[in-house]
């Protein structure tokens, strides 16, 4: 009687030398916070100083770094959903494909609205989910 079994986690798993994006992405999230704090306090003491909840009202400075600050975290979040994703022998490579040419678009448009800016710093990895290697 032939049994079917799965094939071990450690078989099916990228290896090591695929596994870069996620952490890129967070070494990137962190660098993009803490320039926040370190170009902006004036800004982040503002929000501060008005009592955070709706601060932002409508001063474009302070929106401009909040949404500067958020795009960091969701940059963070991002990138540890695809740390978890590169370390989950499991996920197939064609959601992680689109999930790279949902990056790759959104970063494209970063570079072409804001060439001198740190978006050509998601460019590797989006190209690198885009086309993910063999197993």
């Amino acid at each position: 009687m032939t049994t079917l079994t799965s094939p071990s986690p450690r078989s099916a798993a990228m290896p090591p030398r695929s596994r870069w994006k996620g952490q890129w992405m967070l070494a990137v999230a962190l660098l993009h916070t803490l320039y926040a704090a370190v170009v902006f306090p004036t800004q982040l003491q503002e929000i501060v100083r008005r009592g955070v909840f709706n601060s932002v009202q409508k001063d474009p400075a302070v929106g401009a770094v909040v949404w500067f600050v958020l795009f960091g975290v969701l940059f963070a979040l991002l990138g540890w959903a695809i740390l978890l994703a590169e370390r989950n022998t499991a996920m197939a490579p064609v959601p992680m494909r689109g999930l790279g040419a949902g990056l790759l678009a959104l970063t494209l448009l970063g570079i072409v609205l804001m060439p001198a800016s740190g978006f050509w710093l998601a460019l590797p990895p989006a190209l690198a989910l885009c086309w993910p290697p063999r197993r």
